[in-house]
Parts: structure tokens; C-alpha cells; sequence
């Protein structure tokens, strides 16, 4: 089963020619999850290889305007290019609380009445999250005519948020510092059942068919004699599944849940608005740089680190090259990728390989 991450928009505050503002898509299973959606990213979606049809789940990281200011506009193009089937499937959209209240005032001041239906999922934030003067608490806000949805709040057990979780995957949700409170996602594939051992099959007498698929998914067989063969006695180590961590804007995590929940993650996402020598003023902006982000992929055992969300001051070239080196230097030379537009990363099957395949620039003229 195929897992990319393609970036449409890897630059911080706003849109400009060479970087758009914060998004990316996660891709799986025909489906396509949008993390983020600043100004301007539908526009990015229809130079991408992506479809925006495929979308079926969004997830807004934190409430400022770069990563937000996209999703009124882009909910009414998925309605104008949808029909209006009443048993369709919503839209399900997570973010902090106050987006439901957001996206209902945005589409009825502009006389919006998007057919596509959508549920509003929010999470609650801490008041750790953010300065104290920052802190707004949206718990108030009107809620009557708004869409469906849910109200997470924090488990303290795991210091996460659960997302969604079924068969085959798990997403969970973390704190993140910020000027607003700021949140982070990890999908999690569940371990697949290990090979089916196919000698030892035939040495129990198991027929070849149904019941090799019964046993491949995890329940036990009787055979015609009386003989029971359970998985655990013909199936092989079960493979990892993967994991990918994608983080919002921060100045470092809330908590003990982001570590915990990134360790060890096949792909780990964060920003890097400001290098190193602009570390103070990424600490009162609640950024990050560079060598702060190496640092918590290190700790959180990251097999690729990914940085994005430049500040728009970096143009390019040795600008850029200097971002790299600040990076890998705390991760001891492990290669470090700086996202693009249109970048897109194929994160394969752990039993198939472990390296990466990164594709630059994958956009459709």
C-alpha cells in the first residue's frame, strides 16, 4: 500500500512566487489528507499532481491565518465540483477549538452554502500552550447552525488526542508551544501479520485457500481431524508499520506526548522558520530553527528529518544550503531534506526497503 507526502506550500506567513503557504498532503490508500491550508492552496492543488476530489480528511495544526486561510475558499470548490449526493461521505476537518466557529462565520458573512457536507472535529487546547497573555478560551462561542462534530479533549494518560482509529491505523494528536496554541499529528500504521510460513502449513495439513486467509488475518482454523492451527504458529514476525509525524508551528513540544508519540517515526515533518543565529527571535515568535528541530528528531530517534515553513527572507542557494548544514551538523551528517513546492516522499513498506524515494518539483504544467 503506497504512503507520500507531497508539500504545496513550504514557506512561512504568506504566500509568495516561490513558496506558497502552509500545506501538505498525506496520500494512502486512495485517499488524500490535507494537513494545513493556507492563502493560496487550492490553487497549489491544481498545479500538483493531486487531485482535490480525493481529499476525505484535513487537519488545521493551529489557528493563524497561513495555515488557515484556505479552507473556506477550498470547501467551496470541493461543493461546486461535487454533486450534491445526500449519502456522500463528509469531509471530517480536526483543528484547535474555534475553527467550527471560523468556518460557520466565513461561509455565512460570504452568503456560502457549500453543499459538500463537512464535520468540525476540535481539539482543546491547554493554556501551556501559548503565553499566558495569548491564551483566548473559544469554549463560549455560539454553536447553534454549525456542523457536526466533536469536542477532543486531552487524555492525560497518554498526553495525546485520539483522532481516529480503526483496523489498520491510528492518528493521535500532541501539544505544541506557539503563540496560539499549536498541535502536531502522528499517523500510526499498525503492525501487518507477519509471512505465512508455507511449509509449515503443509506439514499441518492446511489446505491451500480460505483457510490460509483466515489465518493471515489473525484467527484460528479447525482442521477436518479436529486440529486447531492458530496464527501465532504459522505466521512470521509481524512487520512495523509506518509512522509519519507531522508537526505545526512551535518553539519545542507540551508535554511529554511528542516525543513519546514521534519515536521513532519514518518521516518527522517540522518547522524551521529562522536559522540558528536568529534563535532568540525565533523563541519570541515561538518558532523553531534548525538545530532545534535536528534536536527533537534525535530524541525522538526520527529516521528522516524534513524541515519547512521558511521565512520568506531565504531566497534560495547558499541562504538555503546554510539551513541543511545547521541541521545535519546536530545530527552528526545524517542527510537532512528541505521541502519544496511540489516535493513529493514515498515512505515504502518496512519489509520492502527502508530508504526513501523523494521527488522534486512532481508538478503538472
Amino acid at each position: 500500500m503506497s504512503l507520500d507526502v507531497t508539500f504545496l506550500g513550504t514557506g512561512a506567513g504568506f504566500p509568495s512566487p516561490s513558496r506558497g503557504a502552509s500545506a501538505l498532503v498525506l496520500r494512502r490508500a486512495g485517499q488524500c489528507w490535507l494537513f494545513d491550508c493556507g492563502e493560496g492552496t487550492q490553487t497549489q492543488l491544481m498545479r500538483s499532481h493531486l487531485r482535490a476530489a480525493k481529499i476525505t480528511k484535513i487537519f488545521i495544526t493551529h489557528l493563524h491565518g497561513d495555515h488557515m486561510f484556505g479552507l473556506p475558499g477550498l470547501l467551496c470548490t470541493l461543493s461546486l465540483q461535487r454533486s450534491a449526493d445526500a449519502g456522500a461521505a463528509p469531509i471530517d476537518i480536526y483543528g484547535p477549538l474555534g475553527l467550527r466557529s471560523f468556518l460557520r462565520q466565513s461561509l455565512e458573512l460570504s452568503h456560502s452554502q457549500p453543499v459538500l457536507p463537512h464535520r468540525v472535529h476540535e481539539l482543546v487546547p491547554t493554556q501551556d500552550q501559548c503565553p499566558a497573555g495569548e491564551f483566548r478560551d473559544f469554549s463560549g462561542l455560539e454553536l447553534a447552525q454549525e456542523p457536526a462534530g466533536t469536542v477532543l479533549r486531552l487524555d492525560a494518560e497518554t498526553d495525546s488526542y485520539l483522532l481516529l482509529e480503526d483496523e489498520e491505523l491510528c492518528v493521535r494528536a500532541f501539544r505544541l508551544f506557539h503563540r496560539v496554541p499549536s498541535f502536531g499529528f502522528v499517523l500510526e500504521e499498525k503492525p501487518r501479520p507477519g509471512k505465512l510460513q508455507v511449509r509449515l502449513l503443509q506439514e499441518l495439513g492446511v489446505p491451500p485457500g480460505a483457510l490460509y486467509g483466515e489465518l493471515k488475518r489473525g484467527r484460528s482454523v479447525e482442521l477436518a481431524g479436529g486440529v486447531t492451527v492458530r496464527p501465532q504458529d504459522v505466521l512470521g514476525p509481524p512487520v512495523p508499520g509506518r509512522k509519519v509525524c507531522v508537526l505545526g508551528d512551535c518553539a519545542g513540544p507540551v508535554g511529554f506526548g511528542a516525543r513519546r508519540l514521534c519515536g521513532h517515526a519514518d518521516l518527522l515533518v517540522h518547522e524551521a522558520t529562522l536559522g540558528d543565529g536568529l534563535r532568540d527571535m525565533a523563541r519570541q515568535r515561538g518558532h523553531s530553527t534548525p538545530g532545534q528541530a535536528a534536536r527533537f528528531a534525535l530524541q525522538c530517534g526520527a529516521a528522516r528529518l524534513v524541515l519547512t515553513h521558511f521565512s520568506q527572507r531565504y531566497r534560495g542557494g547558499d541562504d538555503m544550503g546554510a539551513l541543511r548544514s545547521e541541521a545535519e551538523a546536530v545530527m552528526g551528517g545524517q542527510e537532512v531534506t528541505l521541502a519544496e513546492d511540489f516535493m513529493t516522499i514515498e515512505i515504502p513498506m518496512k519489509n520492502k526497503s527502508k530508504d526513501f524515494a523523494i521527488t522534486e518539483n512532481s508538478m503538472t504544467q
